[in-house]
């Protein structure tokens, strides 16, 4: 059974992409099927993977396949209404990565915010908007059956709109990648005020019979908090700076106190034993230093920072060595990240 996790924060700059991307290859090499859903228009992920450095060109190609090679023209069906039903999308293959896709993301699926948003009012017109809500979770669940996908990643962009709701409240787990500042303590405190209010109208829309028996009706999904991600810090003596690791203790302190308590009355956090085997302090999962230099070749080979080979590093001697030994630090980080997300999925599959 596919497990789709989103990840989610409203702020910006927090490295969901860079996230997203090295934990689904780190779980792809750990031999489960990955799919990596660019759910932002900016299309970041997208670039990465496919890599668009050759201009617009190669964009234009990749968006002129088709109907349903990229995620915004996988729904229109259902948006546009047309008399088709939704099928899979074709994904890309992640070169040099057996058992990793890509569903691409489009600019235009903002254009798809305020038909789902009023969609999603529960309105009196809901009759003629009926399959809207639902079809994104239909289409995602039907492209990871299509690739026998183990788990489904969800780079989300940077906001609160209905979008964003709409794929939070129907996945099955859910990540708050962060960095170490005060806009992300804001933000923590800000999603144990936002996210009730989704988890409410969720009820509400699973429950409503026009949704719930509509040709792609919503899920009865409750969304469960795996963990935050801190990262972007300069390490000193391979510990986060003194400065560093000041936020990181306040945004510690609001996930404790403010959002989870929040999330646990609504039923969307594990067990507190199933965080206490995996060793995770504070919901913590990971803790990942600055890239630096090799985020810069990572970029440019389309490779995680933990696969980089030597060569692709491109430095000899003493330089090499602090490189490749940040490299294996790197590997190490995201191992034990993707072996969290393994466990703690299970954990929620076996209850």
């Amino acid at each position: 059974m596919v497990q789709k996790i989103s990840l989610f924060n409203h702020k910006g700059g927090v490295s969901k992409t860079t996230t997203t991307f090295n934990l689904g290859w780190m779980l792809a090499v750990k031999g489960k099927r990955v799919i990596l859903v660019d759910a932002d228009p900016q299309c970041n992920l997208t670039g990465l993977v496919l890599d668009f450095r050759g201009g617009d060109d190669e964009i234009e190609h990749l968006y002129e396949r088709g109907e349903g090679h990229d995620l915004k023209s996988g729904l229109a069906p259902a948006f546009e209404s047309r008399p088709v039903p939704l099928k899979p999308v074709e994904c890309f293959p992640v070169e040099r990565q057996e058992g990793l896709f890509l569903l691409p993301g489009h600019i235009g699926l903002s254009e798809y915010e305020v038909t789902l948003g009023i969609a999603q009012e529960l309105s009196g017109s809901i009759q003629t908007l009926q399959n809207l809500p639902g079809s994104i979770s239909a289409l995602i669940e039907r492209t990871a059956e299509k690739y026998e996908a183990d788990y489904v990643l969800i780079d989300m962009n940077p906001s609160l709109s209905s979008v964003n709701q709409n794929l939070l409240m129907t996945s099955d787990f859910f990540v708050v990648p962060t960095s170490p500042d005060y806009f992300s303590v804001m933000a923590i405190n800000s999603l144990a005020r936002v996210i009730p209010h989704w988890e409410r109208w969720s009820e509400r829309a699973s429950s409503l019979p026009v949704l719930r028996d509509a040709v792609y009706p919503f899920p009865a999904v409750k969304p469960k908090f795996l963990g935050t991600v801190v990262q972007n810090y300069r390490p000193r003596r391979g510990a986060p700076a003194s400065a560093f690791q000041a936020w990181i203790d306040k945004i510690n302190e609001a996930v404790l106190e403010t959002l989870t308590p929040e999330l646990r009355k609504l039923g969307m956090m594990l067990s507190s034993d199933c965080y206490v085997q995996q060793q995770i302090d504070d919901y913590c999962l990971a803790s990942v230093p600055d890239f630096n230099s090799l985020i810069a070749k990572s970029q440019a080979t389309r490779t995680p920072v933990f696969a980089l080979t030597d060569e692709q590093i491109g430095q000899t001697g003493r330089v090499l060595a602090t490189a490749a030994n940040s490299r294996d630090r790197f590997k190490e980080i995201f191992s034990d990240l993707a072996d969290k997300v393994i466990e703690l999925t299970s954990y929620a599959s076996s209850d």
